[in-house]
């Protein structure tokens, strides 16, 4: 091969745009992104000109609050340095201040971390009704949070499995799992199944009833759902009853809707999606594969599934098209998209009245798939 030639090829190469869940990288970036925390970020994609709907009144509110934090680009740092920015979930705190409420955690459910795997970062966070610590036999939610699997931890996705606990009456199991960059995909993938397998063995033990367990996620998380329950069927575990996905990553596609008219969108753009892919892959192939590009995956005998989305969201068109893509394959699914709302609204239902519409629709699913007779 000439030197032009491998020029050529090179170029090429580094001009392969790789997709995964709105998630562009190139080939090149890859090969830069290592695993350091400390790893610069990606060049910014193209700017567009859309402009995203207009926010609800109370989503509005945190929004600002969030902007008052001063919380810098989240796709012009290197990782270590975003995993210090405030949360939309700190803007969610600083409306419940100003309104007079209370921002501390419900005392009404108690924690306890115990781990799972061997890494500091595989443990989970137990959550159980104070009123229920000596009860047995209760459901069990398996639940996994957000945050690109680079940034985010269980203490950022407090309040949707607190909430869930109390509601429901379950033993809620936030998973912590390994972050990239320093552990690229599939670890996230692998420890969200190992928590899942470990709590089918362990939760007894917690006064929950392993044969009444469900599935829930927000974000990466919600991929974690969906992907975790895929794993259970073919590995001939308990499968979950119900899942809840909210806003999950899903579709490879640059195309989608919602990559076009949320582009700009708070507090989650088109930017931030490249730079969570810049650091979260390995390779190109990294892209297609079925656990993160869930729409190809094979969806066949799932259980119910309910997905929920806001309409002000890049990632709002990968749940619309993955429960098509259920649908297709014969599952139960019910998807809703919540408007005026942005990503990370679920967990704001103390001041976002969207919020509190989708805590109410996933309480009640998750409510009725609970009440069903236990699996055997």
């Amino acid at each position: 091969m000439t030197n032009r030639s491998s020029r050529t090829l090179m170029a090429l190469a580094t001009a392969t745009l790789i997709t995964t869940s709105g998630i562009a990288l190139t080939s090149g970036a890859i090969a830069q992104s290592a695993r350091s925390v400390d790893a610069p970020p990606p060049p910014p994609p193209a700017p567009t000109a859309t402009q995203p709907a207009k926010a609800a009144p109370d989503m509005q509110a945190v929004l600002d609050q969030l902007a008052a934090l001063g919380g810098k680009p989240i796709e012009t740092l290197t990782p270590a340095v975003a995993r210090m920015q405030p949360s939309a979930a700190d803007g969610a705190k600083q409306v419940m201040i100003k309104h007079g409420l209370s921002a501390t955690p419900d005392a009404t459910v108690t924690t306890r971390d115990v781990p799972y795997g061997s890494d500091a970062n595989q443990f989970a966070r137990i959550y159980k009704p104070a009123s229920l610590a000596n009860a047995k036999n209760l459901p069990v939610i398996v639940y996994y949070h957000g945050g690109g699997w680079v940034i985010a931890t269980v203490d950022t996705y407090d309040a949707a499995p607190r909430l869930l606990a109390k509601q429901l009456g379950a033993i809620v199991v936030s998973v912590e799992y390994r972050h990239a960059p320093e552990f690229k995909f599939p670890a996230q993938h692998d420890d969200a199944a190992a928590a899942y397998r470990w709590t089918l063995q362990n939760a007894a033990s917690w006064g929950g009833d392993p044969r009444k367990i469900a599935v829930a996620g927000e974000s990466a998380g919600g991929n974690l759902a969906v992907a975790t329950a895929i794993y259970a069927r073919d590995n001939r575990l308990t499968t979950p009853l119900h899942i809840v996905s909210v806003y999950p990553i899903a579709n490879s596609s640059m195309t989608l809707p919602s990559r076009m008219d949320s582009a700009n969108a708070k507090p989650l753009n088109g930017a931030m999606l490249k730079w969570f892919g810049y650091y979260y892959q390995t390779t190109p192939a990294d892209a297609q594969d079925p656990r993160l590009n869930l729409v190809k995956a094979n969806l066949r005998g799932l259980p119910p599934t309910t997905i929920i989305n806001a309409q002000i969201d890049p990632l709002r068109s990968d749940g619309e098209t993955l429960a098509a893509a259920m649908r297709a394959a014969g599952d139960k699914v019910e998807q809703r998209t919540f408007p005026g709302v942005t990503h990370e609204f679920f967990g704001m239902g103390m001041v976002v009245r969207g919020a509190q519409d989708a805590n109410t629709l996933a309480i009640a699913r998750l409510k009725a798939a609970f009440a069903a007779k236990p699996k055997r």
